[in-house]
């Protein structure tokens, strides 16, 4: 006798045949899949919006108020919209003293740092194994120095009466009396540069020296036995090889040279009593802490934060661009 089956349900059909071809079940488990990466960096994304966006946004909101010490004893809000922006772009102080400040030794300080760094890379590559190790610990103590010590020690160097440079000068013959360094807007950047190259540069050398290790030495003597100077093979092999790493040392050299401001500060005058050397950081700390114009200072703050943001978009793109052609 033949046994005859009722029909399946249609639901029970559906489930059997999806989970024959693989259906709703392995499209569950690719999700999981896709979405297990996100589930593991959602902690430490909290926390990078509590530490870092919660605080942004709070500086924006204080920039659109006229907010000072009645505002913070009474924790009412004044909102005056973009008037801190329109009077912080037509302050002649803004275009004339502190953008030429802040970019123009940005620029310098960036050109400076990234150059000594690389010859110094470039030096460290050709010693041998224990003086590379010496070399590169004691060029490691200028970086791991707290920028606050190393802008007293240029300051003492610089001093107009007991400073190391101005006695040197004066043995020399070279000045009479005692020269205050601080108090010309050039010499006063000149040692602020090298307060920040003395810095930076360490982190440089060691970064791009990473990066000549692994750069192909077969190739560097095949070029030097053509006849390649070391001026062409740096610019044809080695700067070709490395640019992704000269890419992070300039993004992050530029950032900070940008907000530059403990070596500023602190440097005599650096703090507001020299207006011709202020800078964009040390300008919105001065007009928050020292005028109690908080929300004026959050809009230079803001103000710093865009054209950071706008100098990093652009290079880039434009590093985007040249990789594509």
């Amino acid at each position: 006798m033949t046994t005859v089956h009722a029909p399946l349900p249609a639901a029970e059909t559906e489930r059997r045949s999806g989970s024959a071809a693989g259906g709703p079940s392995r499209k569950r488990k690719l999700n999981w899949v896709t979405a297990r990466p996100w589930l593991l960096l959602a902690p430490g994304l909290i926390i990078l919006a509590v530490l870092m966006l919660w605080p942004l946004v709070q500086v924006f909101l204080y920039s659109l108020q006229d907010y000072g010490l009645r505002e913070i004893n009474t924790g009412k809000t004044n909102f005056i919209g973009l008037e801190n922006y329109g009077e912080a772009l037509t302050n002649p102080t803004l275009w004339t003293v502190v953008l030429p400040n802040t970019v123009g030794f940005a620029a310098v300080a960036v050109f400076t740092t990234v150059a000594l760094g690389t010859l110094v890379a470039l030096l460290l590559a050709r010693l041998g194994t224990v003086w590379r190790t010496i070399v590169s610990s004691c060029i490691m103590v200028a970086w791991a120095m707290p920028a606050v010590t190393g802008t007293y020690v240029w300051t003492f160097i610089f001093d107009a009466d007991r400073g190391i440079f101005n006695t040197v000068l004066k043995d020399l013959g070279l000045i009479d009396g005692s020269v205050n360094w601080f108090t010309n807007q050039w010499s006063f950047y000149a040692i602020v540069l090298l307060n920040v190259v003395h810095h930076g540069f360490p982190f440089v050398a060691v970064t791009v020296l990473a990066g000549l290790l692994g750069v192909s030495k077969e190739m560097l003597e095949a070029a030097a036995l053509d006849g390649a100077g070391a001026w062409r093979r740096f610019w044809k092999i080695i700067f070709p090889t490395l640019k992704p790493v000269f890419s992070v040392v300039i993004i992050l050299s530029t950032i900070w040279d940008f907000k530059v401001f403990a070596q500023v500060y602190l440097m005599p005058g650096g703090n507001g009593g020299n207006r011709s050397v202020l800078n964009l950081g040390v300008w919105s700390y001065v007009e928050s802490f020292g005028q109690n114009r908080y929300g004026f200072g959050s809009a230079l703050a803001v103000l710093l934060t865009l054209v950071l943001i706008g100098i990093t978009i652009v290079y880039i793109r434009s590093l985007m661009k040249e990789d594509e052609l």
